[in-house]
Order: C-alpha cells, then structure tokens, then sequence
C-alpha cells in the first residue's frame, strides 16, 4: 500500500513569492535591496502591486500576479498546489484590517499542507534566506493526495 506521505525535493534554486500588506511593502523592499545578491539567484514571484514595486525599486525580476485583494494571493495559493512555488516571503501588517483576510488564511494554509517555508516577518525571512538549506536541495514530507483521494473516494 502507497505510503502516507510523499517525499518533494526543492531545488538549489527557489521559486521565491513574495507578498506584502501595503504598511509593509517599504520593509519587504528595504529586504529585497539588503538581499539582492541572494534573491537574483532564484526566480521570484510576487502579488501585483508588491512585485511591480520590487521590480521598479530593485532591479530584480519578479513574476507578478494580481494584487492580492483581485485574487492574487489565490494564485500564488494555487502554483504552491502546482509544485511552482516552494518558498514564501509575506510580510503581513498584523494590526491593520484587511478586506481580503479569507485569501490570506487560505494561502497560509496551503503552505502548511504542502510544507512550504513560509516567513511572515522580517526576522523569520532573514533566518530562512540565511538557512542552510538555501542554496542545497531540501526533501519534505507531504501528504500523499492521490492515495488520499482514491480512500475517501471509496468510502463517499
């Protein structure tokens, strides 16, 4: 019988999102100047308004999607399902209300079930771009959807 989990491997180069409320874009940028020479080294990915903001302030490239409120937090929900994304920078405002917090829950959940470094603050994004891990392959664990589609598909 298939095991429960399944064992992923991310590459020496990342698939970086980057993502940021609107008080904490400055600070996602200030970060991205302070680690462009690691960042240019991996592909980067970003929610509209931020990764058009990276690009123009930094020089790095970075794919954007739409802006978070327009569902771009969903899209990058959706290329971490895709195995596209395997490593996620948002710095969140935690004490500004935001209108689209469901897409934001939501996008936070999926990195916990496909087990992706996911840093929400400037200190836990130094730790992860300063890691080990970050120019190496990194095997992880995640769960194993087919087998877990064909048991519930028996049992429904």
């Amino acid at each position: 019988m298939a095991s429960d989990y399944i064992t992923f491997t991310i590459g020496p180069q990342k698939h970086i999102a980057l993502i940021a409320h609107d008080n904490e874009k400055p600070k996602l940028i200030d970060w991205c100047r302070e680690h462009a020479e690691e960042l240019k080294n991996h592909k980067l990915y970003g929610t509209g308004t931020t990764a058009r903001m990276i690009t123009d302030q930094t020089g790095l490239t970075v794919k954007g999607y739409n802006s978070g409120p327009l569902g771009g937090d969903q899209q990058i929900g959706a290329k971490i399902v895709e195995g596209v994304i395997d490593f996620v920078v948002f710095f969140s405002d935690p004490l500004t209300a935001q209108p689209h917090d469901p897409d934001v829950k939501a996008l936070m959940r999926i990195a916990q079930v496909y087990d992706i470094p996911m840093a929400v603050n400037r200190a836990t994004a130094d730790f992860m771009i300063r890691s080990e891990f970050m120019n190496t392959d990194y095997q992880h664990e995640v769960i194993n959807f087919r087998k877990n589609i064909r048991e519930r598909a028996k049992t429904l």
